[in-house]
C-alpha cells in the first residue's frame, strides 16, 4: 500500500496545474478511490470496473461508475468523462501473467485516447505505449512493484 500512495502522492504534484478528471481503472474494495478522493477534492473521478464489490462507503455515484469490460468502456468514455484525463490510476492485474500481458496491452490504446498530454499513469502492471515516458519512482519503491508514465505525445 505505501508503494502505491507514494506513487500516487508523486502523481498528484505532477499534475497539480493540468487541468482534467482521474481514471481509476479497477475500484475493487475501494480503497484506492477513497484514498484519490481524499488526494484529490477537487477533481472528478471516475472508476471503470466489471463489477462492484467494494463496502458502499467507497463507490462513486452512478454518474462517476461505469461498469463493464474495462477496455471497452473505456472506448466510449470520452463524453462521458467531459475532458482528457490528467491522471490514471491502474490497478488490474490479476495474478495471471498472461491475461495480465493481454489486459495491458488491449488497456494501454484505450487509455492513452483518454489522456491529456502531460498526464500521468500510475500502474501496477507495465504499459508499453507509444508517446509514454516511464518517469522514476519515488525514493523507497521497488522496481517493478509500481509503474510510473508520462504522456508526451501531442
Amino acid at each position: 500500500m505505501s508503494a502505491q500512495r507514494d506513487c500516487l502522492a508523486l502523481a498528484a504534484c505532477l499534475t497539480e496545474m493540468v487541468p482534467g478528471p482521474v481514471l481509476e481503472l479497477g475500484l475493487g474494495n475501494g480503497r484506492t478511490f477513497d484514498h484519490l478522493r481524499k488526494l484529490l477534492p477537487e477533481r472528478e473521478i471516475f472508476v471503470f470496473d466489471r463489477r462492484v464489490a467494494a463496502h458502499p462507503d467507497c463507490v462513486p455515484d452512478d454518474a462517476h461508475m461505469i461498469l463493464g469490460d474495462v477496455p471497452q468502456s473505456l472506448a466510449g468514455a470520452l463524453t462521458r468523462i467531459g475532458a482528457p484525463a490528467v491522471l490514471a490510476h491502474s490497478d488490474v492485474g490479476t495474478g495471471d501473467a498472461v491475461a495480465n500481458r493481454a489486459l495491458i496491452k488491449a488497456l494501454g490504446p484505450a487509455l492513452d485516447a483518454l489522456m491529456a498530454p502531460g498526464g500521468i499513469i500510475v500502474s501496477d502492471q507495465e504499459f508499453q505505449v507509444a508517446g509514454w515516458q516511464l518517469l522514476d519512482l519515488p525514493a523507497g519503491v521497488e522496481p517493478g512493484r509500481y509503474f510510473i508514465n508520462k504522456v508526451v505525445r501531442g
